[in-house]
């Protein structure tokens, strides 16, 4: 079997290239050209092609998925304004998908993310699963998710439309080398200052390496096609104890202030709610001064991986502890007797 990668340099894309490799599959990695190809720690890896395509234009992406039989579609912009973000993820995702319908490619396994989800009107605690209400009134929510729920829906459309034999993967928080932090913490102020949301709220995680077995998984299982699958770890830590896992691996402890969850909740929703009543919400409120964005990132929840574990055959091979061990050494993963040494 020959995948396309897209999204190859990035965090957790080197680790999926790096885990296909590794379990002797022939990958054509789609790296920006922007990208630092010496940074790739496969890059000359007998059973790999790389190549250099900008999503976001048309042209090349036919002649880059001829003798493709399956494609991984990890490529998305988590940073920018609307256009950057609109381009790399919705544009991106609509170029190739017409180009697999050109090239009769069916197979796509379809990288979303848990920001689809309807935070907002799911009660706390309640568990976050496949079946729970994704965003249907995204505008008050950050950019990201907003790119999300529009590439979630081409991948339906493409699966409706082309008869796809789509796999749509929702990983939680990826973490692992130098990625440690999360939004779901609280506001980091340049290493500083460490203002603290909350903190028995479950975290969603999913370790880096976790999380690219689930995506390999997906390629060769029949039964997922077809499926919506929620990626997360076994042993999900609440924010406290996470946060205070990492604080440890820190060499200069920040400062911390702690803000109780219920009171940001009330505070968030007075400040917004009199934005709107006084000021017809022409003031632009920072982002946890939002309810949306703010519930999205610190209403406790708990979650499932139920779904991908029986569907995947799949099982978290590295606990929260060992996963925060490996995050702060080099890893290798062997390959054909062969070392490819992965850094974050």
């Amino acid at each position: 079997m020959k995948l396309l990668v897209t999204g190859a340099s990035g965090f957790l894309g080197k680790y999926v290239v790096a885990e296909l490799l590794r379990q002797g599959f022939q990958v054509r990695a789609v790296i920006r050209h922007t990208s630092d190809e010496k940074r790739l720690p496969w890059r000359n890896f007998a059973n790999l092609e790389l190549t250099r395509i900008d999503l976001t234009q048309s042209e090349k992406l036919e002649d880059a998925l001829k003798g493709i039989d399956t494609v991984v579609h990890l490529a998305a912009a988590k940073q920018g304004n609307y256009d950057t973000q609109y381009a790399n993820t919705v544009v991106a995702t609509e170029n190739l998908l017409e180009a697999m319908v050109v090239m009769n490619i069916k197979r796509l396994i379809a990288i979303s993310t848990f920001s689809v989800f309807d935070y907002l009107h799911i009660p706390a605690r309640e568990i976050i699963n496949e079946d729970s209400p994704i965003e249907s009134q995204s505008i008050d929510r950050d950019i990201y998710a907003q790119t999300k729920l529009i590439q979630e829906s081409l991948f339906r459309d493409f699966e409706q439309r082309n008869q796809g034999e789509v796999t749509i993967l929702r990983p939680g928080i990826v973490y692992g080398r130098n990625n440690l932090w999360n939004a779901h913490l609280g506001i980091n102020l340049k290493d500083r200052l460490w203002i603290r949301i909350g903190g028995n709220a479950q975290l969603p995680l999913t370790y880096v390496e976790n999380c690219a077995q689930a995506i390999v998984n997906s390629c060769i299982c029949q039964e997922a096609i077809g499926k919506t699958l929620n990626i997360v770890d076994n042993d999900l830590p609440t924010q406290k104890v996470y946060t205070d896992k990492i604080l440890n691996l820190l060499q200069r402890q920040p400062s911390t202030i702690g803000i109780n969850w219920s009171i940001m909740r009330l505070l968030s929703r007075s400040v917004w709610f009199s934005n709107k009543v006084l000021f017809f919400g022409k003031i632009k409120l920072p982002g946890i001064l939002i309810p949306a964005r703010l519930e999205a990132r610190f209403k406790p929840f708990r979650y499932s991986n139920k779904n991908a574990q029986q569907v995947l055959n799949w099982q978290p091979k590295y606990s929260l502890d060992e996963a925060l061990k490996r995050s702060c050494s080099d890893i290798d993963l062997l390959s054909d007797g062969a070392k490819i040494k992965v850094k974050g």
